[in-house]
This record gives C-alpha cells, structure tokens and sequence, in this order.
C-alpha cells in the first residue's frame, strides 16, 4: 500500500513512517484474504496527516458536530467492506482507501497517561482509524471487541507491543 504522509510538525521518526506503511500492508492482506495471492495493478493508497489540538478540533467540529480534541478522525472512500473489496479487485481502478488524521499532541497525552510509549501509541492509533477505513466500528461491545482483535492482531505482526 502507498501512503501518503503529511507531518507539517516534523514530530514522526522515520522508524513510526515505516511501521505504519507495514502496518497497513498486513491489515489490508489480512483484512482481503482474497488479495493474499494477487498482485495488484494498481496499488492502493491511503493518506495520513499529522495535525496538532487546533486543527483536529476544527476538523472534528466541522465533520463530526463535536466540540472537543479528539486522538484520530478516520474518512473512509467507500461505504463499506464489499465495496472497497470490489474496488481493489478491479485492475481499472486507482483505489484510495481513504484519509487518517492523527493529533500529535493528543497521542503524546495518551501514551503518557496509559503508559504506552509514544510509538505505540501512534500506531495504535493508525492502525484504529484504518479499522475504521475498513468499515469496523465500535458502537458496541461486541464491536469494539472484534475490532480491538483486529487491532492487535495487526499491531503484533509488526512487533508492536503495549508497554505494562
């Protein structure tokens, strides 16, 4: 998968770019086990961009009604699962996946305050919002739960572990 990064801040090392490109390639694979032996025409692509308090909190005014900073806003491309699969499998299509927008500033408290390390933390919450860009959702328990699995699951494969 090509992503494309925007880090105005310049607050990302290098390492956390590279694991989030693995990190991304192993969900979508895991993700479309039908892509696991196919050689894709058309790589597809997702954007991320880091932002600080006052931008994600303009953009979550203005997209989600919500006055407050958040960690990760996701903008997916497609409506759902099926169509973003149809959408890969087609040799024709430029498939952008859609847009991650994470804020620094937010995930430096998080790391802090559940004791996970700043590059876990941003991972983590990459790897949530591109969940979200495969249509999981954690409206409920039994929601939150798969999509907590599919989280780690990811989150492991590039050796990405909770710090305890």
């Amino acid at each position: 998968m090509h992503i494309v990064f925007s880090d105005e801040f310049d607050k990302l090392t290098p390492e956390m770019w590279d694991l989030m490109e693995r990190a991304a390639d192993i969900a979508l694979r895991t993700e479309f086990g039908e892509l696991e032996n196919i050689e894709l025409d058309n790589e597809p692509e997702l954007g991320v961009t880091v932002v600080d308090d006052s931008e994600i909190l303009e953009l979550n005014r203005e997209y989600r009604e919500k006055d407050s900073v958040t960690d990760v806003l996701s903008f997916p491309q497609f409506e759902g699962h099926e169509d973003l699969l149809e959408d890969l499998l087609d040799d024709e299509a430029e498939t952008l996946i859609g847009d991650v927008v994470i804020c620094f500033e937010q995930a430096e408290r998080q790391a802090d305050e559940y004791g996970t390390g700043l590059t876990r933390e941003m991972l983590y919450l990459f790897v949530h919002s591109v969940m979200h860009l495969f249509g999981y959702d954690h409206m409920n328990e039994e929601e939150k739960a798969v999509m907590r699995a599919r989280e780690e699951e990811v989150l492991s494969a590039i050796g990405v572990k909770r710090k305890k």
